[in-house]
């Protein structure tokens, strides 16, 4: 046991009531790591340091925990947490270091929020196991371990407890380990950590429920939501993306049917949401980020079952940036013109309007099918840091008209796109993958997914 341990009161099954427990964890007597300093991570941690005031946070990159230390956010285009970070290392309630065993040995509470990676279909839990078997080196009695990385289930009880026995020595029951999944979104994070919805906490034992609920109820001002396990708790975070994925599948489906029933699929979808056991998101050219296309593999490939919806939502969703391509190349022939000798110009590569994510983005696919159709491609990103596809040139918002478009194809509704001047490419057909509404009538044609607008109604 570390020195600062030694000053430092434990949180699982301690003699202290739970109300002095929590009351030692809002004033520092237990001092709290997180591990993984990214765009979900280094918001938790300032969240963890604002209500504690003892957070030590936990990266392999120097670079990342070098500016930390100097009271800079290395992840951008989070409101409020530059702020946060400055302020809470300037008190000294935040610090970061590479030296995760250290931080383990010295902490009482363990954290661990490192990216979860799906390859082709296969998860893969390298990073986690990693993180865990450095907090497994340093964990002593009374420790408690929380997961918030996304995992499939059973994640904690067949996979991270052995890790953490393996590496301490340590048996189950001297320390505590609980699943308390984040439920954050890029460009919102600390909105959602300390507010937007109630914080779901499961452990591997009652106490260590009971220990992460104690933490939780000072982080956050919503509802906490205690279930039977941790294998529950992991369950919740699953189900939540894999039902939006299927969800925006059926939503796609019945768009791509639209010019056959001659109708607007969105303005039904819409109606239809009127009754109260209805509740159809919305379709578009595609889904991506870092959650929603990956999380059905968390059950597709981790389990025996047959998971025959999963795969089918996958399948339509991962379609839709084709689907998007050939109905630019339809527009473009009833237009008079070939897909592979124009020029078009693709509106968004980011996955979501506002937030720097490309990470399975339907705009890179759209403007990469695009290109090996032999068309000219140039994209148009106001947030996008990241490159486009090899082939597809970058393009300002203000240079869209001077490449004499033959297309343009919205994938992304950034609020930008709102000042682009229509009347500019009015000659230029146009595939609105959001249904925006802003090139009507000042373009030649315009088709919009979902809304029956390929067919003469």
């Amino acid at each position: 046991m570390s020195e600062q341990q030694s000053r430092s009161v434990a949180l699982y099954d301690d003699e202290r009531s739970p109300a002095n427990r929590q009351r030692a964890f809002r004033t520092g007597e237990i001092p709290v790591a997180v591990y993984g300093l990214g765009k979900m991570g280094l918001p938790l941690a300032a969240v963890y340091a604002d209500v504690s005031g003892n957070v030590t946070g936990v990266d392999v990159d120097p670079e990342v925990v070098t500016a930390v230390n100097a009271g800079e956010s290395p992840v951008s285009g989070e409101p409020g947490l530059p702020a946060a970070v400055s302020e809470l290392v300037a008190e000294g309630a935040l610090d970061a270091t590479t030296d995760g065993v250290r931080a383990a040995a010295d902490a009482r509470v363990q954290v661990l929020i490192v990216p979860t990676v799906v390859d082709d279909g296969e998860v893969d839990l390298s990073m986690l196991e990693a993180g865990v078997r450095t907090v497994g080196a340093g964990l002593d009695p009374g420790d408690l371990v929380v997961v918030e990385s996304t995992v499939p289930p059973r994640t904690c009880r067949d996979r991270v407890g052995p890790w953490l026995e393996a590496e301490s020595g340590l048996d189950s029951g001297e320390y505590g380990l609980a699943f308390c999944p984040e439920r954050t979104m890029s460009g919102r994070a600390i909105e959602d950590i300390t507010a937007a919805y109630p914080k779901v906490v499961g452990g591997v034992d009652a106490e260590s429920r009971l220990a992460a609920e104690l933490i939780y109820e000072g982080i956050t001002d919503n509802e906490v939501l205690p279930v039977a396990d941790a294998t529950t708790a992991e369950c919740v975070k699953v189900f939540e993306g894999v039902y939006r994925d299927v969800n925006i599948a059926l939503a796609n489906e019945l768009a791509r049917l639209a010019d056959e029933l001659c109708v607007d699929v969105t303005d039904a979808i819409q109606v239809a949401n009127t009754q109260p056991f209805c509740d159809i998101h919305d379709p578009g050219p595609g889904v991506g980020g870092h959650c929603i296309p990956y999380y059905p593999y968390f059950l597709i490939s981790e389990f025996e079952g047959p998971t025959p919806l999963l795969r089918t939502a996958r399948r339509v969703n991962d379609a839709m940036p084709r689907f998007t391509v050939e109905k630019t190349a339809t527009e473009l022939a009833d237009a008079g013109r070939d897909l592979g000798e124009s020029i078009v110009v693709v509106l968004g590569l980011t996955y979501r309007p506002g937030v720097d994510e490309t990470r399975a983005s339907p705009g890179i696919d759209v403007a990469a099918e695009l290109r090996d159709r032999g068309a000219d491609v140039y994209a148009v990103d106001p947030v996008c840091t990241s490159p486009p596809p090899d082939g597809v040139e970058p393009l300002g918002l203000d240079e869209v008209d001077t490449v004499d478009p033959d297309a343009l194809v919205l994938v992304t509704a950034h609020e930008a796109f709102e000042s682009l001047d229509w009347t500019a490419v009015s000659d230029a057909v146009v595939v609105d993958g959001q249904r925006t509404g802003s090139p009507d009538d000042r373009v030649r044609s315009v088709y919009a997914i979902g809304d029956g607008s390929g067919t003469d109604r």
